[in-house]
């Protein structure tokens, strides 16, 4: 099985750097990386290409420009880029255990979708990985919480239950699925612009197409690191779309993945701006 391994980012270049090293650390690599990046500056894009020269699998960069949090957008065109048949979908922000894409790997099972999750790291203890590199995270490891999602236990993955509702805690941060399910319920709805609900409304059709929820524990283990909150100015906006996808039982994005299927798109991204 290929798993394309897809990393939304959005100018926080160092964050980006200590999640690739993560993935370096992996007992067994993603078949491909996908970097989704939703319009970052200069130093991101430098930070890519410095990193594409060794990196031990390929490494893509999907860009678009920057007009706004577009996530969906910007995720749908790596998600047609993408050549594995499993896509394993973490933010750029999310710091992966070395067993995490081998238990993705382990536990993927059609007809299903997995809800990763993941353990938080603290703002003082995310400034010292930034300054220090990565180091060994686990359940004990300071400046952490929601430690039981740290734990790194494979023996225990089959006790994971949770939740089978599909927009219940959903968090696109850490989430993988079959890309033949995306494909057919057209990936994310771009209507969604802003903050907010568009993970909630894939896994909504998902979930009216037939595919089963799942929930992963101790084996897919991540950390995310702090930062402060994304302005929430759209999510009133969202969560109404998202009632009118449920009350209709909508299955495919209105605007979504297939404006990408057919087109070729370049790994180098445009021209970007400087960040801030």
């Amino acid at each position: 099985m290929r798993v394309s391994l897809l990393v939304a980012t959005y100018n926080w270049p160092s964050a980006l750097a200590l999640v690739l090293d993560a993935v370096r650390a992996q007992h067994e690599l993603p078949n491909e990386v996908l970097i989704a990046d939703d319009g970052s500056g200069t130093p991101t894009r430098d930070l890519i290409a410095r990193v594409q020269s060794d990196f031990p699998v390929p490494l893509h960069h999907v860009w678009h420009e920057d007009r706004g949090f577009r996530a969906g957008a910007i995720r749908n065109r790596a998600i047609a880029r993408a050549t594995g048949e499993y896509v394993l979908q973490i933010d750029g922000d999310i710091v992966l255990h070395p067993g995490a894409v081998a238990a993705h790997k382990r536990r993927a099972k059609r007809g299903t979708f997995v809800q990763g999750s993941r353990a938080l790291l603290s703002e003082e203890r995310t400034a010292a990985l930034m300054q220090t590199g990565l180091t060994s995270l686990g359940p004990f490891s300071a400046g952490l919480s929601h430690r039981l999602n740290a734990w790194y236990a494979p023996g225990l993955a089959s006790l994971s239950g949770g939740t089978r509702d599909t927009i219940k805690r959903i968090r696109g941060c850490h989430i993988a699925f079959w890309r033949d399910d995306l494909v057919r319920v057209n990936g994310y709805d771009e209507t969604y612009e802003g903050w907010g609900r568009e993970d909630s409304d894939l896994t909504l059709r998902l979930g009216h197409a037939g595919v089963i929820r799942r929930n992963l524990k101790f084996s897919a283990v991540a950390f995310h690191l702090w930062h402060a909150q994304n302005s929430r100015d759209a999510l009133d906006r969202n969560s109404a779309r998202l009632e009118e996808a449920r009350r209709e039982r909508r299955v495919r994005a209105t605007k979504g993945l297939d404006q990408y299927l057919h087109s070729t798109l370049s790994s180098t991204p445009a021209p970007a701006t400087p960040e801030g």
